[in-house]
């Protein structure tokens, strides 16, 4: 009965160690099946677009497919929150931004944390900002645009898409002592597809509307990057034109659940990474307007950083200005 005894309690041991030896096992096998990649906006802007680029490269890596997933409503919070429910095993991601992993921990009520519910795995690219007006717009330069707004008040309409937006007018307002109308609009279409007929008279727009500025269907005054663009280097920054404090930029990065084992991460990181050094790549995502974050910067560390650091940044402007979800 003794031996029985030591024989079954060998085997209970041995038993036990099972469950946690199979998930370390799946996890160096990872990835065996299609990867998820969530994406909290509609298909065929800005955002969908990376995404699709970057899942495409990321693909030779991995030698499985990432499925784009586009959920969008809520600021991107609904997309976010299924990704804080699903399992921590790296076949469910994100393609994160400062507004649904940032900003919409001071604007909602959440299930989640933003700044501790999720693994990062790497920032992306930066989203540089282009301030648009309807081509009937007079002012020639920015420097005539802000001297119309400040004479008249509340008249100029400007449609906004995100809270990011809505963040930056605010400041734009207080930068250059103006008061502006603000409409809020679903996304950078319609608002630029009203802005080009002349039913609103200013969005701060994403670059990807430069062909309506080269056709001359709506007219750019200054871009938000620290230096003009490749694409666009007619356009001056808010920064050589007195305004530094408006050279702010949107980011998008890679997301897990929180819990998702560190060789996961650091395969996804590695694909990634090699997707972005991809000539090819880089080449789509540039004339797109988006600029690839430096080699340096491209891990955990950096993008986890990054969130904390645009929070208290930005948590304090959304509550002192009331901004509110729409």
């Amino acid at each position: 009965m003794k031996l029985a005894r030591r024989q079954f309690l060998r085997l209970a041991a041995a038993t036990a160690g099972l469950p946690a030896l199979s998930r370390v096992a799946k996890a160096q096998a990872y990835p065996t099946r299609p990867i998820t990649m969530i994406v909290p906006a509609a298909a065929g802007g800005s955002a969908d677009v990376a995404a699709r680029i970057l899942a495409e490269r990321m693909r030779q890596s991995l030698k499985l497919p990432i499925i784009i997933d586009n959920v969008s409503g809520a600021e991107g919070s609904i997309a976010t929150g299924r990704l804080a429910r699903a399992r921590p095993d790296g076949y469910t991601l994100d393609l994160g931004a400062v507004t649904n992993h940032v900003l919409n921990g001071a604007l909602y009520s959440l299930p989640y944390d933003v700044l501790n519910d999720f693994a990062p795995v790497l920032p992306l690219v930066t989203v540089r900002l282009m301030l648009v007006a309807r081509k009937t717009m007079l002012a020639k330069d920015l420097n005539e645009l802000i001297a119309w707004l400040k004479a008249n008040p509340n008249k100029a309409s400007v449609g906004h898409v995100a809270v990011f937006a809505r963040l930056w007018w605010v400041l734009f307002q207080k930068e250059t002592g103006t008061q502006l109308t603000l409409v809020p609009y679903r996304g950078f279409a319609p608002a630029r597809q009203d802005l080009a007929a002349g039913q609103i008279d200013l969005v701060l727009d994403v670059v990807d509307a430069l062909p309506l500025v080269r056709a001359g269907s709506i007219k750019a005054y200054a871009v938000s990057s620290d230096a003009r663009l490749d694409i666009a280097p007619d356009i001056p920054t808010f920064r050589e034109l007195g305004l530094p404090a408006l050279s702010w930029s949107g980011w998008y990065g890679v997301f897990a659940p929180r819990g998702t084992p560190s060789n996961v991460i650091e395969r996804l990181n590695t694909a990634a990474v090699e997707a972005l050094a991809d000539p090819a790549v880089r080449s789509r995502l540039g004339g797109l307007g988006f600029e690839i974050f430096p080699r340096e910067r491209q891990t955990p560390e950096e993008l986890g950083a990054l969130v904390n650091a645009d929070a208290e940044k930005f948590w304090p402007i959304i509550k002192a200005a009331g901004i509110k979800p729409e």
